[in-house]
């Protein structure tokens, strides 16, 4: 069977470099890392001279037409509102807090901070929209002692912040001041006179100034602040543009929803949009049922040339790009690189895109995928190649050494390199612990070799060292490989699993279903899906013997108790933000999930027979 073809994409990677010494093995890119600038306004700046009509954002206005800002308006946005904040005193000691998502006042307000040398963070409205205590948004502020609190909607916003910013902390919104709170309009700031000030603040800013600060997921403990600085990310940035060449061949072109409150979105993409020249359009729609439309509206007339997005992103749009031929002509027309991130991408999803590619352009588009954290700005490994199996994750970037550490059963991958965090802030304990007696950082991700007889095809991904545990035999179960078994077996019914069994006499599971692929089943096999509830959906017989079956396959092809799956539990709620069951971009957290619904996971081994399927009703 003749190979097959792919879109040309050429990688800046040609090997890896290996040395090993007593207890670790360090792995590193033959290429070294080129220059990078010493912060990120110098390529707004160049971007601005060089290409001042290009458009750097754009987002849809209520009467549905692109608004676009350009380089040069942006530049001009972030001279104006840099002075007013620096006339406000905004420094490392009191940044910039975004509590609302991404739009373009957002995105210019950004700007203006790293142009300033002002720091800001973007938090996950979550913590504002969702959450009934604000525990989280409390403890953010507390860290962070902002001296400005934006949020495009203030009314929408207006409890949250009614009930946890403090009075002196100026508020600043779009539009709808919160009732009985004193705001600024972003009107106002963005129309301050531009002075001496801004560019003097620009040239005092340099490689080491704090450019944001990233909170972690907090699904275990209260999120930490990770101090991004300028040089993290241009170092970053720069890597990226050494692995992935076209970037510089040609302005990329992206439409994307990820959230900037995360660094895949926030630093990754964005970042690659302003180191490049590119243009980001801004997408309102979300991988869900309510949220997916907007996405293929906007993937009908804006053609990227790379797109970016999560598993459960992609399953849509595979479906998608499946039904709609002229979606996928578009969307196809220049695309040089797909690229997922925050979980594993099903093969049967991965297969699907393929097939979709050869149907409607005669040849696949490269599938890339990698590894990387908050705390490695993000990106730390990437794969370079064109056939690529969900997994892998790939070899270093260009200026980052790898330690490959022993870890009971696994082995853990540690960072050194300049895109690496200094550490936590105004948490001392937490960045010291975070580094190992050699300044490496401590990821607590497991890796294994691809092929340990071909180095130069990197690593696959092996699950956190802290998600597994023993089995009260003593047996370890590998969480992270079982996992990604499991959701091949289960796609495309299957959204998402947590593996349990730590202290218990064999394994089961938490079943995430995706209730839209459910009921598409169960009308398919005769069930009156249209008006039933997703309990009932989830309770037809269609459904409960997809999963019956998948179970048994997954318990008759184990090969031992570490990898048999006895038993199944379907959950009909939903993974949550606010309890830290999940993340914005759509990742579970096994502990966190194994931790909130303790009860449930009691009331799965509570049955005797362990083939049973106890669906949660």
């Amino acid at each position: 069977m003749p190979a097959p073809r792919y879109r040309r994409l050429e990688f800046g990677i040609k090997g890896v470099e290996i040395e090993r010494r007593p207890g670790a093995t360090y792995v590193r890119t033959r290429q070294a890392l080129q220059d990078y600038p010493a912060r990120l306004g110098d390529r707004l700046r160049h971007w601005a001279a060089h290409a001042p009509e290009r458009t750097y954002m754009a987002r849809r206005g209520v009467d549905g037409a692109w608004r676009h800002i350009s380089y040069s308006q942006a530049l001009d946005s972030a001279r104006r509102i840099g002075q007013g904040l620096l006339e406000r005193g905004l420094s490392a000691e009191r940044p910039l807090l975004i509590l609302s998502d991404n739009d373009l006042e957002h995105a210019m307000l950004t700007l203006a901070c790293l142009y300033t040398g002002i720091p800001f963070s973007s938090i996950s409205p979550a913590y504002s929209l969702l959450s009934k205590d604000y525990d989280k948004l409390r403890h953010v502020l507390a860290v962070l002692t902002p001296g400005m609190v934006f949020a495009a909607d203030g009314e929408q916003f207006g409890a949250a912040i009614r009930a946890c910013v403090a009075d002196d902390v100026e508020v600043l919104v779009t539009a709808n001041p919160p009732a009985g709170r004193a705001a600024t309009l972003y009107a106002d700031l963005a129309d301050t006179p531009a002075g001496d000030a801004v560019e003097q603040a620009f040239a005092a800013t340099g490689p080491d100034t704090i450019a944001k600060f990233l909170f972690t997921s907090g699904s275990t403990k209260m999120p930490k602040a990770v101090i991004n600085t300028h040089r993290m990310w241009c170092s970053n940035l720069q890597m990226m543009r050494q692995t992935w060449p076209f970037l510089a061949e040609d302005p990329p072109v992206l439409i994307d929803w990820l959230p900037w409150n995360h660094t895949f979105g926030g630093n990754h993409n964005v970042g690659l949009v302003l180191y490049n020249g590119g243009t980001m359009y801004i997408d309102d729609g979300r991988p869900t049922p309510q949220g997916i439309g907007v996405t293929l509206r906007n993937l009908r007339e804006i053609a990227p040339t790379v797109y970016f997005n999560v598993p459960k992103g992609w399953e849509e749009v595979a479906y998608a790009l499946e039904a709609d031929p002229q979606l996928s002509a578009t969307f196809h027309s220049r695309l040089r690189m797909q690229f997922y991130a925050a979980a594993a991408l099903p093969q049967t999803i991965w297969d699907k895109l393929h097939a979709v590619a050869e149907r409607d352009c005669g040849e696949r588009i490269v599938m890339n995928c990698g590894l990387g954290m908050t705390e490695t700005a993000p990106s730390a490994l990437f794969v370079v190649q064109e056939q690529v199996r969900a997994g892998q994750i790939g070899v270093p970037l260009p200026g980052i050494t790898v330690k490959l550490v022993p870890n009971g059963d696994k082995t853990e991958v540690r960072y050194h390199g300049p895109n690496v965090t200094p550490g936590y802030w105004r948490d001392a304990a937490q960045s010291a612990a975070a580094f190992d007696d050699e300044g490496y950082f401590c990821s607590g991700d497991a890796v294994k070799w691809y092929d340990p007889d071909q180095p130069d095809l990197g690593f696959v991904f092996d699950g956190r060292v802290a998600e597994d545990f023993k089995l009260y035999t003593g047996t370890w179960v590998s969480v992270g490989p079982l996992r990604g078994r499991i959701i091949i077996e289960g796609a495309p019914c299957l959204q998402d699993v947590v593996i349990a069994g730590h202290d218990r006499a064999e394994v089961g599971i938490l079943i995430f279903p995706n209730v839209a692929q459910c009921r598409r089943l169960a009308a398919q096999h005769g069930f009156d899906a249209a008006d039933a509830s997703d309990a009932q959906v989830l309770q037809s017989a269609p459904v409960r013997g997809f999963f019956q079956a998948m179970l048994q396959r997954l318990y008759q092809h184990g090969t031992g108790s570490a990898n048999r799956v006895a038993r199944a539990l379907i959950l009909l709620d939903p993974p949550s933000i606010d309890k830290g069951e999940i993340t914005d971009k759509g990742s579970i957290n096994q502990r966190a999930v194994l931790t909130q619904r303790a009860a449930l996971v009691t009331a799965l081994y509570d049955d005797a027979d362990p083939a049973v399927l106890l669906p949660n009703t």
